[in-house]
Order: structure tokens, then C-alpha cells, then sequence
């Protein structure tokens, strides 16, 4: 089972589906029948409630396995990546996949240990005014801090890439960033890992 776990704000507001998940899920979930993908619907999204979106992440994986999940693959995006990371310890996530990941200084990162992380990030992603963002600088430290615990993570940047592949429309609509196809690609060529590794 696959469980997405999604970006977030500065404000405290309540959990909804991030585009650029929403957009790889449409993607992917089709070439890959085997796998189930659920959401972390967050009580509050926000980076300010970081802690109560770790429960929130904990608890969709004890929701999981209640399902019959016998192992999880975390797809977490930006803040997600944080969120998802410091939820790696849950005893059936086997893989956490990071897409922009923030990963603070603050955050505990022991719980990858004998799990696999991969991380993709957009060069030319950063915050902007009254955009978020995260710098692909910010997450390779973050990458380098859990490489020296001696986890299993590989690192790969999008050359021109952007926070994300996709944005939401006033309207609700998606709509695509640049390099969405290369992103794709590579994450699915993560959950074809996952999805043999778990057969």
C-alpha cells in the first residue's frame, strides 16, 4: 500500500489533497493494479502543527494495516516529506519516497533505519513571495544527515524542475509544471522497486 502524504501552509487549515499528488496518483495508480493508494486527510495542514500531522501520518498507516497492509511505501511531498519521514519508524513502512522534502534540522530521522529513502527534488525549486517552496540545497542537507546514519537513500535531482509537478487552478483544476513527465518517472520507477520488493 501506498500512503500519500501531503504538503502543507503557514496557516492552519484544514486537510486537502495536494496537487502535485493528486497529479501523480492519476498518473501512476494505473500501472501499478497491485498497489492500493490512500491519503493522509491531515486534521489541521499546516507546518506550524508539524506534530499533529505526524499522528495523523501514523495513524493512516495503523489504518492501513487494518485493511491488511503488510508493508507501506510513504510518498510524502514537501512538508509531506518531513511528516512522512519522521513516520518512517512505524513497523510497516519499508520505503519512504520524498518529493521537495523539507526536512529540518529539528526533525528526528532515526526511524529510517533499515528503511529505503529516495528523495527527488526540482533544481530550481525555492520559496518565492507567496509561494512555498523548498531548495534543493535545504533537502540535501537533510539527505546528507540521514546518509550518515547509514540508511539506504539515493538523491536525484530534476534539472529545471519546480517545487512539485502541479498546481491547483482557482477553479480546481490541475495544472501541470514543467518536468512533470521526468518527476513521473522516476517515482514510479521507485514504486516498481517497492512493489517487487514487497512480492
Amino acid at each position: 500500500m501506498v500512503v500519500c502524504v501531503n504538503g502543507g501552509t503557514a496557516k492552519e487549515v484544514a486537510g486537502t489533497w495536494a496537487a502535485t499528488l493528486e497529479w501523480l496518483v492519476r498518473r501512476l495508480a494505473p500501472g501499478f493494479p497491485a498497489l492500493s493508494f490512500v491519503e493522509v486527510r491531515y486534521r489541521v495542514k499546516s507546518w506550524n502543527r508539524l506534530d499533529s500531522c505526524i499522528e495523523d501520518c501514523r495513524a493512516a498507516v495503523d489504518l492501513a494495516a487494518g485493511e491488511g497492509a503488510e508493508e507501506v511505501a510513504l510518498l510524502g511531498f514537501s512538508m509531506g516529506g518531513a511528516v512522512a519521514i519522521a513516520a518512517a519508524g512505524h513497523p510497516l513502512v519499508s520505503t519512504v519516497i520524498g518529493l521537495a522534502p523539507w526536512i529540518p534540522e529539528r526533525l528526528e530521522v532515526a526511524g529510517l533505519r533499515g528503511r529505503r529513502l529516495a528523495i527527488v527534488h526540482g533544481a530550481l525549486d525555492r520559496p518565492l513571495p507567496g509561494i512555498p517552496g523548498v531548495s534543493a540545497k535545504s533537502s540535501l542537507a537533510g539527505f546528507d544527515r540521514i546518509r550518515a546514519l547509514g540508511v539506504d537513500a539515493t538523491y536525484t535531482v530534476v534539472p529545471a524542475g519546480l517545487h512539485g509537478v502541479a498546481l491547483r487552478s482557482p477553479r480546481g483544476g490541475l495544472v501541470t509544471l514543467p518536468r512533470a513527465d521526468r518527476w513521473a518517472t522516476l517515482v514510479a520507477a521507485e514504486l516498481g522497486r517497492f512493489s517487487a520488493e514487497k512480492g
